[in-house]
């Protein structure tokens, strides 16, 4: 009987900036049996209940905190949103300490100046690349057992870039950061680890 996938909250920034990484998560995480679950397509006024809901239905959360700079558009502001959804999981986790909690950072040492309540807790650098990202992935969950080589993820992540393409032409999106391209690249994904890797 085949084992029940865990999901995995992907809390991470949605612009075309970040394309290579959001791909590299959605890879890493479907390379290693996980469902990446994100806020895409969350909408409506209740919006916070609806994240909350999605964070408390995950075992586990990545928090990406790599985007502490403002943006480029009137008025310049931070991002607020990953930091705030890891406050949701880590009330979340201290009421279920089944749901287990992850930060990760391209920058050593910056989370103790950008969010200095988390001394203490040591995040997954990545440099800010695809291969650190699926290193630091294979370093938080090293606890699965075996995995895969990052050789074979870099093999699934190269094709899944390939495919974006055509996904985006059958969604009809203009954008990759869709809720409709987000499940497509994510059946993707699956499918390219059923065929480099085997089936769970």
């Amino acid at each position: 009987m085949p084992k029940t996938k865990e999901a995995v909250f992907l809390n991470i920034p949605y612009d075309p900036q970040f394309t290579r990484l959001y791909l590299a998560y959605i890879t890493a995480l479907s390379a290693i049996s996980f469902l990446p679950r994100a806020t895409l397509g969350i909408t409506g006024n209740r919006r916070l209940d609806r994240i909350a809901s999605l964070i408390e239905s995950c075992a586990y959360s990545i928090h990406d905190l790599s985007r502490v700079q403002l943006d480029r558009h009137a008025p310049r502001t931070p991002r607020f949103n990953m930091p705030f959804e890891l406050g949701l999981a880590v009330a979340w986790a201290q009421a279920n300490p089944r749901h287990k909690w992850f930060v990760f950072e391209s920058v050593r040492r910056r989370l103790n100046k950008s969010l200095s309540d988390l001394d203490g807790t040591d995040p997954y650098i990545h440099g800010g690349t695809v291969r650190g990202v699926m290193r630091e992935i294979c370093n938080a969950f090293v606890s699965r057992g075996t995995q895969p080589t990052i050789p074979q993820m870099m093999k699934m992540y190269r094709e899944l870039r390939r495919d974006c393409p055509g996904i985006l032409k059958n969604t009809g999106a203009q954008s990759i950061f869709t809720a409709r391209v987000f499940s497509d690249l994510c059946v993707a994904a699956a499918g390219l680890r059923t065929k480099h890797l085997g089936s769970d």
